[in-house]
C-alpha cells in the first residue's frame, strides 16, 4: 500500500487540476507493502489510486447505482464543514465509496450540487457531468477503502457516514460529496485445526463451498477431500460465471499451498458480493504438518 501526504496548490481547470493531483502526489508516496492480484481490468484512475493510498484494485465490479431518494445529513446549502454521522468503525470494516469533487472556491456550484441530490438527481450522473476527479469516468467510484488508505478528512467523513447517506468534506482537493454505498469485513483466517473438525462433520461438508486454487498438477501430489479445484492460473475460464459455480449466500473456503494464492481469490470473491470468505491459513502444507502428516509436502 501507500501512504499519501503532501499539499497542493490551487490551479484553475479540470485538466490542469488532474495533472497536479498526480504530480503533487508522486512527490510524496511511500511505499509500505506490495500486493499480487489475479489478472484484472484495473479501473480506477491515477489520481484514485493515488487519493485512496496507492490501493491495488479488485476485479472491476458492477456498477452500482445510487440509491433514490438519497438521504442527507444537515446540508446547509452555503455551510462548507463535514456533515458527520455517529456510527462507528471497527478497524478492518471496508467501504465502498462514490464521490463527487468540485474546486474549494466553487461554493455556488457545490450548493447547486447539494440541491440537486436532495431533488433526487442520481450521484452516477453528477459524478459523470460535474466532478473534477478523474473518477468521474467511473460515475465518482472509488471502489472498497479501509482506515488508512485516505486523506484524514475525506476518510473521517465516509467511515462516520451511515449507508446510503451523502455527506459532505473539505479536503486539500476540494470539497468533496461522497455516499458510502456498501460494508463489508474482511475476509477471515481460519486455521487449519479448525478446519478439520468442521471437515468430520457431515452437514458442514454438505453445505460448506470449498475451493482449491492449486494448478492440477500440486492438486495431483496432495489434496483435500470435498475440494473443488479452481486453478489461479486458469482464472479467466472461471471467474466470469462464478456465481453459477458458487453460492455467495453461503460459506467458502478458499486454499491454496501456503495461504497466499487462496488470500487473493477469498479477497476477489468478496469483491464479487460473497458475504461470508474463509482464508485457510497456511494452506495444504500446515494441513499436512500440523492435522494430517500423511498428506505429501511439496
Amino acid at each position: 500500500m501507500f501512504r499519501v501526504t503532501g499539499t497542493l496548490s490551487a490551479v484553475s481547470s479540470p485538466a490542469v487540476v488532474a495533472a497536479s493531483y498526480s504530480a503533487v502526489l508522486r512527490l510524496s508516496v511511500t511505499s509500505t507493502l506490495a500486493i499480487v492480484s489475479p489478472p484484472n481490468p484495473r479501473w480506477f484512475s491515477t489520481f484514485s489510486r493515488s487519493f485512496l493510498g496507492g490501493r491495488i484494485s479488485s476485479l472491476r465490479p458492477p456498477r452500482v447505482p445510487s440509491p433514490c431518494p438519497i438521504r442527507l445529513s444537515g446540508f446547509s446549502a452555503l455551510k462548507m464543514r463535514a456533515s458527520f454521522s455517529s456510527s462507528g468503525s471497527s478497524p478492518g470494516r471496508e467501504i465502498l465509496v462514490q464521490h463527487l469533487l468540485v474546486k474549494g472556491d466553487d461554493t455556488e456550484l457545490f450548493a447547486e450540487l447539494q440541491k440537486k441530490i436532495l431533488d433526487g438527481e442520481d450521484m452516477n450522473d453528477l459524478a459523470a457531468e460535474y466532478s473534477i476527479c478523474p473518477s468521474k469516468k467511473d460515475n465518482g467510484m472509488l471502489g472498497w477503502v479501509k482506515l488508512g488508505q485516505m486523506v484524514p478528512e475525506f476518510e473521517e467523513a465516509a467511515f462516520k457516514a451511515e449507508l446510503n447517506q451523502v455527506v459532505r468534506c473539505r479536503t486539500q482537493f476540494g470539497l468533496h460529496l461522497l455516499q458510502v454505498l456498501s460494508e463489508r469485513e474482511p475476509v477471515k483466517d481460519i486455521q487449519v485445526e479448525e478446519l478439520h473438525s468442521k471437515m468430520q462433520d457431515p452437514v458442514f461438508m454438505d453445505e460448506a463451498q470449498l475451493i482449491d486454487v492449486r494448478e492440477p498438477d500440486e492438486i495431483a501430489i496432495a489434496s483435500l477431500p470435498g475440494f473443488k479445484v479452481f486453478p489461479l492460473r486458469q482464472f479467466g475460464t472461471w471467474a466470469p460465471d462464478i456465481t453459477s459455480k458458487l453460492n455467495p449466500e453461503k460459506d467458502v473456503f478458499v486454499m491454496c499451498k501456503v495461504g497466499g494464492r487462496s488470500m487473493q481469490v477469498a479477497n476477489w470473491l468478496q469483491s464479487q458480493g460473497f458475504k461470508s470468505v474463509y482464508n485457510v491459513a497456511g494452506g495444504i502444507q500446515a494441513y499436512a504438518l500440523k492435522v494430517d502428516p500423511s498428506i505429501p509436502t511439496y
